[in-house]
């Protein structure tokens, strides 16, 4: 009798072949970014915001090239790979004070501009201005990822610069400083959430999933046809608007009611998870919709001060 395997079965059998992991580059990604963000810009209705997101994104890029933060002890780091657990945790990691020269180098970067609103160059003075122990507590509570952060206008701007100092940290770790662990849902180099999920089109990775860190931007295989959420390999769906570009749809689950977007490489080479998460927002309004919630949150998204 033959044995009919689906999709992610198949994967399954064959990701031995492909690379588990995938580190950042702090060089090319905040570059890549903003480049990907200021495109989407020039054809979006949210173009104004994109613009906005991409300074961020350029930002960070001259952030990226002036910190260079040093790495956990090395008993530190076999101690995590002992016990299963990510080598930079982002609750939990003691942070050098290189998060906050990056955080000073982009409200720098955004407060020089004058093609944003007044709010932005008053959310950047009030950083700027900000005791090192105040920007501690904000970053501790947001990286907590519970929901409550109580300054959602500074959030973003916390947020860039502590991706910036993770992806730095990932950018140097060795494969051996990562425990061999079983596909998580959570990022094996920071235990932060994804913020969507990439179909490889290059070699040795085409035709396979990876998640995307929201934080760190390490980016690690995961079986398709699978909710990213709670695993669940039934009532997984494909959502997408219709006449939309074929690169970008949402994967909901009807089990947990959640869904992450997913991009297809091979439809759009140019996709970004962070930056096409952004721009897809229409797809967010079609899902809540439908009664489904997002699985995490984008780190970009900004809500002026009322």
């Amino acid at each position: 009798m033959q044995r009919i395997l689906d999709p992610a079965q198949i994967e399954g059998l064959t990701a031995r072949s492909v690379p588990r992991l995938l580190a950042p580059d702090p060089a090319r990604l905040y570059a890549r970014r903003a480049a990907r963000l200021r495109a989407l810009a020039a054809q979006d209705s949210l173009g104004g915001y994109l613009g906005f997101a991409a300074a961020i994104a350029a930002a960070q890029h001259e952030a990226a090239a002036a910190i260079a933060p040093a790495l956990p002890d090395p008993a530190a780091l076999a101690r995590a790979r002992e016990h299963g657990m990510p080598p930079l945790p982002a609750q939990g990691l003691a942070r050098g004070a290189e998060w906050r020269a990056a955080l000073q180098c982009i409200v720098g970067e955004l407060a020089r501009s004058t093609a944003f609103p007044p709010a932005v160059a008053a959310v950047c003075a009030r950083l700027r201005d900000a005791a090192p122990a105040a920007l501690e507590a904000m970053a501790t509570r947001l990286l907590a990822a519970d929901g409550t952060d109580p300054d959602p206008a500074a959030a973003p701007f916390v947020a860039a610069a502590l991706q910036v100092y993770w992806s730095a940290l990932a950018a140097r770790l060795d494969v051996a400083a990562f425990a061999p662990t079983a596909p998580s849902a959570t990022c094996p180099a920071c235990g932060s959430a994804p913020v969507a999920s990439i179909v490889k089109s290059a070699a040795p990775s085409s035709g396979y999933r990876y998640l995307h860190c929201a934080l760190c931007a390490t980016e690690w295989h995961r079986v398709r046809v699978e909710c990213t959420a709670c695993g669940a390999t039934q009532g997984v769906a494909y959502q997408s608007i219709e006449g939309g570009p074929a690169a970008i749809r949402a994967e909901s689950c009807d089990g947990c009611r959640r869904y992450r977007k997913i991009f297809y490489a091979e439809h759009d080479p140019e996709v970004e998870p962070l930056a096409d998460d952004l721009a897809s927002i229409a797809l967010d309004l079609l899902l809540a919709d439908a009664g489904f919630a997002r699985a995490s949150a984008n780190p970009l998204l900004w809500q002026p001060p009322g």
